[in-house]
């Protein structure tokens, strides 16, 4: 699950980030406003913390942009501000929740749980033939025989999953699941590819994940 923080105080984007990369979400900051518009934007996030008087575009005129652009992304802000009338004004600009600084990070855990719970109609399982990947209880099974998997593997495929029929890019696995933003060795996806399609125990016949030579891979059913 990826996260974006737009907040412009060093002690608490560090502390938020480190906090929620111990919980396994992978996290970006944009210190400034139109930096964190652009990154919503463009980016795959699951869900973003805003501040509300960040420099730049405020926060408030960054969840504006997005329910302008159809984005449904989860938001919740933070902010010094408390009032009955500027928490209405909050929400009222798309803000899925609000919590007021200072704040206890297991409070916000679990506002952020909350808010990234599959909505109804929605699940938490996910198939590619006879694999199926249930995130509620982080397990991965193959002919209703469990697969372990390591933290990073599981990640891996679930990505691979959640992107079925679509090609993904080296360069974009290794920002999502590794968290890794500039130029770096992806040959680290290979050796973990080879790693699922051992543990997968992938037949000639079962070739869900397939090599894109020069580009990356993608996950199909055959």
């Amino acid at each position: 699950m990826r996260i974006l923080i737009v907040e412009d105080e060093p002690g608490i984007y560090n502390f938020l980030k480190q906090g929620l990369e111990e919980e396994s979400y992978v996290v970006d900051v944009a210190e400034e406003g139109r930096r964190g518009l652009d990154l919503a934007l463009s980016g795959d996030y699951d869900l973003l913390l805003l501040d509300w008087m960040v420099p730049g575009i405020s926060g408030i005129e960054i969840c504006r942009q997005l329910r302008k652009e159809d984005k449904e992304t989860p938001v919740i802000m933070l902010t010094a501000k408390d009032t009955v009338d500027e928490t209405i004004f909050g929400l009222r600009s798309g803000a899925n929740d609000y919590i007021k600084k200072p704040f206890h990070f297991e409070e916000l855990l679990e506002r952020i749980k909350v808010q990234l719970r599959p909505k109804s109609g929605e699940h938490s399982i996910f198939k590619l033939g006879s694999i199926v990947l249930n995130t509620g209880t982080h397990q991965v099974m193959k002919e209703e025989e469990e697969v372990n998997l390591t933290q990073k593997e599981f990640a891996l495929l679930e990505y691979l999953i959640r992107n079925k029929g679509r090609v993904c890019r080296r360069t974009r696995i290794i920002e999502s699941v590794w968290d890794i933003h500039f130029q770096y060795n992806t040959g680290v996806i290979d050796v973990y590819i080879n790693s699922l399609r051992n543990k997968l125990k992938l037949r000639d016949d079962e070739n869900y994940i397939q090599t894109v030579r020069g580009v990356g891979y993608i996950a199909k059913e055959i």
